[in-house]
């Protein structure tokens, strides 16, 4: 890799180390995201003592889960968790896409503020490197962030749910959903934000572009419930396709925005 790009980058996570607090709205928003198919799974039945098998709504879902070989041999209760679990897994994508956005937009309007962006500008260094350590610095905390939400999910799905049940975790779409389209999806967010950042002095206003990601896997994760959508491995690869033709877009488009000589004489 190149040395001035690695010795940027490297100044890019120290910059995020010092401040920590960049990353709370992601790691509340992983937390909610963790909590909640256990409140709907686990808490909600153990507190009413009614188990989720006895209603007829998850009739499809027992009789899918049970029919894999991977939960083959669950009870109704483990299938319908199984079922849960695996259709709330889409759920925990929301947490990196928080933590790339605060990190890309803090990276940018962050060293604006302290002024000291300007003199990264005056030297040698290209726009496309420049930008290149920027998302690669906001991308690798997110990158981090979906790993150890989803290896969190995987051992809390162990230890409380009905035995096996986490077997249903460990598919092949489920891997693709949260090592492609997961750090994808984180991906397309930080270029967004890097891009409005190139233009704006509030990381607020570079933050909300992130609900054009948002969105549609909220969406789709109420499609998923209502069985209107099923996950399926070719599904998910298209939408990781997807991803990647955009972030390869969105690339070129925030190496065209990031006008060098626009921040050199307006950004004060």
């Amino acid at each position: 890799m190149n040395p001035r790009l690695l010795a940027l980058l490297g100044k890019e996570l120290a910059d995020l180390r010092r401040n920590p607090g960049v990353f709370m709205p992601a790691v509340l928003t992983s937390v909610i995201s963790l909590a909640l198919p256990f409140f709907v799974a686990v808490v909600v039945p153990y507190a009413t003592g009614e188990q989720l098998s006895d209603s007829g709504d998850f009739q499809r879902a027992t009789e899918m889960f049970r029919s894999r070989p991977l939960t083959s041999g669950l009870d109704p209760e483990g299938a319908v968790q199984a079922f849960v679990f695996q259709q709330f897994l889409v759920l925990l994508v929301l947490g990196p896409v928080a933590a790339s956005m605060s990190s890309a937009a803090f990276s940018v309007v962050g060293e604006k503020q302290a002024r000291t962006l300007e003199p990264l500008l005056a030297t040698p260094l290209s726009t496309t490197e420049l930008l290149g350590a920027k998302i690669l610095g906001a991308f690798v905390p997110a990158l981090v962030l979906t790993l150890a939400t989803f290896s969190v999910y995987v051992s809390a799905t162990a230890a409380f749910a009905r035995p096996g049940v986490f077997r249903a975790l460990l598919t092949p779409e489920a891997f693709a959903i949260t090592l492609l389209v997961g750090p994808l999806a984180a991906l397309a967010a930080l270029q967004m934000a890097v891009c409005v950042s190139s233009r704006v002095n509030d990381a607020r206003s570079a933050q909300q572009i992130g609900a054009i990601v948002i969105l549609p896997i909220a969406g789709l994760l109420v499609a998923q419930v209502a069985g209107s959508v099923v996950l399926t491995t070719g599904l998910t690869l298209s939408i990781a396709a997807g991803l990647a033709v955009l972030n390869v877009a969105l690339l070129k488009l925030g190496v065209a925005l990031f006008d060098r000589e626009s921040i050199l004489t307006r950004w004060k």
